[in-house]
């Protein structure tokens, strides 16, 4: 029988990044492609065409994603860029999580959970006491990721074709328990 756990060699690390840097930019059309083909394929039984992949794309900036009321982690397995997530400020208190992606060859290896915990003190720098997120119900890994962290589902504050539920994490909540 063939072991097809994933491997777990060498530990994840986190640190910011430049948004616009190749790697991040390669992590993150990696992550577009990787939820508009499942997308595609629950809503059109379908691959996207690349010409629809990279207008998506396009039409998705993360240039926000950089200061002063945003910042981009990339996570670094054995050294080598393999997950990303973003952050950017909604008000003086509230970070809104966007961008969540981990290979998927090294899902189930703790890249998500350890860039979670970044994720956490990074808000933290840019002033905020809350994150807040939007996604499909379809990203079954990215929910229970998120469930696994401390997230809670949460009112929707947000509307567009691809917000389909709302959580929130209370980080005065957690910094107390840690405290």
């Amino acid at each position: 029988m063939t072991n097809t756990a994933p491997r777990r060699s060498g530990p994840w690390t986190v640190a910011t990044a430049d948004v616009t840097a190749p790697e991040a930019l390669d992590l993150l059309r990696e992550y577009y492609y990787d939820v508009a083909n499942r997308y595609y394929r629950l809503h059109f039984d379908r691959e996207g065409a690349p010409e629809e992949l990279e207008s998506g794309l396009a039409g998705s900036p993360s240039d926000d994603l950089a200061a002063p009321d945003g910042l981009f982690l990339i996570g670094r397995h054995d050294g080598v860029a393999h997950s990303c997530a973003g952050l950017r400020r909604l008000d003086a208190t509230t970070a809104e999580l966007t961008r969540v992606f981990v290979r998927p060859g090294l899902r189930g290896t703790g890249g998500g959970a350890v860039l979670l915990a970044a994720v956490d003190r990074a808000a933290r720098s840019l002033g905020a006491e809350r994150i807040v997120l939007d996604t499909r119900l379809d990203l079954i890994e990215a929910r229970t990721l998120y469930l696994r962290n401390g997230y809670r589902e949460i009112p929707a504050y947000s509307q567009g074709p691809y917000a389909e539920i709302w959580y929130g994490k209370d980080l005065t909540a957690v910094a107390r328990q840690v405290g």
